[in-house]
């Protein structure tokens, strides 16, 4: 079976920050060929993140620029599939598999609130910060209770899932990579 780790980046968060590019690593390292989803040519702004119209019209059209990059994926649908995803485009990965009825495992790092609409119970785990400005993570929590999700939760981390300090931050990283590990099969 073809496995497949598909990294969907964030508003300034793309695939080459610590979150992502160690998720990325591990995918790689249990076997899965890694694709990277780019989002281009928008009007990224953090700010927005709580607009829900920016949302809606943002989401479409990284919709499109998902189908595009998967296009010559394969067949995901009959693969071993796990999207790895930061802010926005945990909404993009979760609208993504429910749209094209992809069973895959979502590892999702700061996800926005809206996540709740999209993710579906088949299995996944998010990471977020009880200090992040653009989601209220007791609507993460929520979400992920309803739909019977891992969680992991940062005390003190931002929208980046750091605290502010350094050391502290290496370890929540290594305590998430854990985690992550266990969507990948180790």
């Amino acid at each position: 079976m073809d496995k497949i780790a598909v990294v969907f980046p964030g508003v300034g968060y793309n695939k080459d920050r610590p979150l992502l590019y160690y998720a990325g690593k591990l995918a790689v390292s249990y076997g899965y060929r890694l694709v990277h989803v780019d989002f281009t040519g928008l009007d990224w702004s953090k700010e927005k993140l709580k607009d829900q119209t920016f949302l809606r019209e943002t989401m479409e059209k990284c919709m499109v620029m998902t189908e595009d990059a998967l296009a010559d994926s394969g067949d995901l649908n009959g693969a071993d599939v796990v999207f790895i995803s930061k802010s926005i485009g945990t909404l993009v990965a979760t609208a993504y598999a429910a749209k094209k009825n992809i069973n895959a495992r979502q590892i999702c790092f700061s996800p926005l609130e809206a996540i709740g609409e999209y993710i579906s119970e088949q299995g996944g785990i998010l990471f977020y910060g009880d200090a992040d400005p653009y989601a209220d993570y007791r609507a993460i929590e929520q979400a992920a209770e309803d739909k019977d999700l891992e969680t992991r939760r940062v005390f003190g981390g931002n929208h980046s899932l750091e605290t502010g300090n350094v050391f502290e931050d290496m370890e929540n990283l290594k305590i998430m990579m854990q985690l992550t590990a266990g969507y990948f099969g180790g």
